[in-house]
């Protein structure tokens, strides 16, 4: 069944979606982009009929079964809003918002029109950290008692055009708490359990053309007695990160820059490897474009639910306040 799938905004992260969703097989796309040049370059690399200069133009047109919502963070809630009630699903690109203000309301709508809202942590499709979690969640190693992480890019290779984008500022989304450690503190709950209160630090380090931190390190504790320490940086020469969860009884590490997870259980013993294989970015998306097909047919539940979705943007919200304040702060 092909399903009408309208990508929102088509920059970096929405030109990936669309070319993810149409590698599915199981989509028409269209797009919906602001700047006619790139809404025009994007439509003509993948061969894209519909093309909407804007959202009331878009909504004009037939109704879409499931819309991706790629703008800036800011824009989030008003716009799944306007399409859960036009009865479309949403996956909404991460973080979910910069404020917790329209999610209780949207909810309520989507539980009420029977639609799917999802956010759009993509790391939770990865096969080797699937692999990891059941192997902790089947209590293996016993049960977690820390979380830790360390880990860093050098942003402006992946990201030229970060000084033109939301990420110069917080009320759009942008700083490393928001755009990038976020990955990992919703990867770090899912593993382990929500985060009930925090203290963090950081800091403008070394990126040329914006003031927003690039460096962070965050110490948390979360509801189930689990104790967390991350840190990330932006501006590092290696892309790399690495997850390690302890539990009572051995060690599981997830290595992003190797794609494999490994554990450990006894002293002086060598880490063991479980068998991992190639896993290119785009694959994680289109697993993940497919997970949100499958809910919109009511096959299967969402990669990381609304609810889900909230508490990550919680736990960004105190991270920010917690900065400010140099203080724990509650999630």
């Amino acid at each position: 069944m092909d399903h009408r799938i309208l990508i929102i905004g088509v920059g970096s992260i929405g030109k990936r979606h669309t070319r993810c969703f149409l590698e599915t097989g199981r989509a028409r796309v269209a797009i919906c982009e602001m700047n006619s040049p790139l809404r025009d370059a994007v439509g003509g690399e993948y061969d894209i009929d519909e093309r909407f200069g804007d959202l009331d133009a878009a909504l004009s047109a037939a109704p879409f079964d499931g819309a991706v919502i790629c703008t800036p963070a800011h824009l989030h809630i008003a716009m799944a809003r306007r399409l859960v009630d036009s009865g479309a699903h949403v996956l909404i690109e991460k973080p979910l918002s910069t404020s917790p203000d329209g999610i209780d309301a949207l909810r309520s709508a989507a539980a009420a029109a029977s639609r799917t809202v999802s956010v759009a942590y993509v790391s939770r499709l990865h096969p080797s950290l699937n692999a990891m979690k059941a192997a902790i969640d089947s209590g293996r190693f016993g049960a977690p008692v820390q979380v830790v992480y360390h880990g860093g890019q050098h942003f402006p290779t992946y990201r030229p055009a970060y000084r033109e984008i939301y990420y110069t500022k917080h009320e759009t989304g942008g700083g490393a708490i928001q755009d990038a450690i976020t990955h990992v503190m919703n990867t770090s709950e899912w593993l382990v359990g929500p985060i009930d209160r925090l203290v963090a630090d950081a800091d403008h380090k070394v990126l040329e053309g914006v003031d927003v931190e690039d460096t962070v390190h965050i110490l948390t504790r979360h509801r189930n007695g689990v104790m967390g320490s991350f840190t990330l940086n932006q501006h590092q020469s290696p892309n790399e990160g690495t997850l390690t969860v302890v539990c009572e009884r051995g060690v599981a590490r997830f290595e992003a820059h190797r794609a494999r997870w490994r554990w450990h259980t006894e002293p002086e013993s060598p880490w063991r490897d479980e068998p991992a294989g190639d896993t290119p970015r785009d694959a994680l998306f289109v697993s993940q474009a497919h997970a949100f097909l499958d809910a919109i047919e009511g096959k299967g539940e969402p990669s990381c639910s609304l609810d889900d979705g909230e508490q990550t943007l919680r736990v960004n919200l105190a991270a920010l306040a917690s900065w400010r304040s140099r203080a724990w702060e509650e999630v």
